[in-house]
């Protein structure tokens, strides 16, 4: 096992080691050909995390180098990178900002050659508990999911990377069957069709996965896909043909394949991922965050609670989903977990752990094989990757 620790550095600290102070970081070598920054967003806690670190990562040859703390922000809890990974975005997952009951998104710009994160602006999310975000394919609009508020928000994005205000917002209302977890609206993700054209948005406490039309968030036809009630339809994946798509439910603890056409979602099949139980400490056992390999063969699911991962074959005729391993996620409460740009490697954050746990990919099965490596993160909750310099 090697331990690859983050380095706690505040913002002041960094920049006394850097040659030009703030706002000059001094250049590093350029990277070797196919080298990325891997980025790692965290819950933020006093005299822990500080907000986003990252490692250097060359997936030739596995190696990993600590970079430190690239982002000083509050409880970054996802990442989303522009399309021309010049520019990195934060859901800042809290419920106050600027005095009103709402998250924020942060908006930095990449210095490819240090990894380090310089901040451009920051906005409103427009309600609390902001916990995904995407930037569409195009570059142009960035669209954040509010668990708290149950609403989304969306905001033009700059030439120059920063966000604009506000442009397009909805809220959305209603329940469910669970009156514990699914007494109000909970959109837990902004994922955009294979056309870039629409968002999908999972609402945990309607069981409905909404469709809305990018730039002005106005209703797809059909609006939503409702889903077995009681469910919590979490996070959705889309195969990388587009024909397929593939849902994490978060509280019936289950992967529902789908097929995709003309913007309408067809279930195919709902595969159980763990039973619906709390583990020995009282935590409700809870499904988190899925994944299809760059290939299309295969599809990866997280579990907290049984704190495992799930590994699928794919078919890819129908688009069926056959078990092929779970295996333990090297940690407590896997909240999110990244496959790597080159499809060798996902890396697991585990949230009560306090790590990130590295797996390599067969190539021919897709079954996961720790390689030793553990990132040391402080309550890690997502991961990313940009090409580095």
């Amino acid at each position: 096992m090697r331990l690859i620790s983050k380095l706690f550095l505040s913002t002041a600290a960094l920049a006394c080691m850097l040659p030009g102070g703030f706002g000059q970081p001094a250049k590093a070598a350029k990277a070797a050909k196919g080298e990325y920054i891997a980025y790692v967003g965290t819950y933020t806690r006093p005299n822990k995390s500080k907000g986003i670190y990252a490692w250097r990562f060359q997936p030739a040859s596995g190696k990993l180098t600590a970079i430190g703390l690239v982002g000083e922000t509050a409880s970054p809890s996802y990442l989303a990178v522009h399309p021309n990974h010049k520019f990195l975005y934060a859901a800042n997952e809290i419920s106050r900002f600027e005095g009103k009951r709402a998250g924020s998104v942060s908006a930095f710009a990449i210095d490819a050659g240090t990894g380090q994160l310089k901040l451009l602006n920051t906005v409103s999310s427009g309600g609390d508990g902001p916990c995904f975000l995407g930037v569409d394919p195009s570059g142009k609009w960035l669209i954040v999911a509010n668990y708290g508020g149950g609403s989304i928000a969306e905001y033009p994005v700059h030439d120059d990377g920063s966000l604009g205000a506000s442009s397009a917002f909805v809220q959305h209302s209603g329940s469910s069957v669970n009156r514990q977890r699914q007494a109000a609206p909970h959109a837990h993700e902004t994922v955009f069709s294979p056309d870039g054209k629409s968002v999908f948005v999972p609402d945990i406490g309607l069981d409905e996965i909404f469709s809305y039309k990018v730039a002005g968030l106005t209703p797809n036809d059909p609006p939503f896909t409702k889903i077995t009630p009681g469910t919590g339809p979490r996070h959705l994946a889309f195969a990388p043909n587009g024909r397929f798509a593939y849902l994490m439910t978060e509280l019936s603890v289950s992967v529902v394949a789908f097929r995709y056409a003309n913007g309408r979602l067809e279930e195919l099949q709902t595969l159980p991922t763990a039973k619906v139980a709390a583990d020995n400490n009282g935590f409700e056992i809870s499904g988190a965050e899925i994944a299809v390999h760059p290939s299309g063969k295969f599809v990866y699911s997280s579990n907290r609670g049984p704190d495992n991962l799930d590994v699928f074959a794919v078919d890819a005729a129908k688009g069926t989903l056959t078990p092929v391993q779970t295996i333990p996620s090297g940690g407590k409460m896997p909240r999110m977990f990244a496959i790597d740009p080159t499809g060798a490697y996902l890396f697991a954050a585990n949230q009560n752990s306090d790590n990130v746990v590295v797996f390599r990919i067969d190539a021919a099965t897709g079954k996961l094989t720790p390689t030793g490596d553990i990132l040391e993160a402080s309550a890690p909750v997502c991961v990313t990757f940009v090409p580095a310099q």
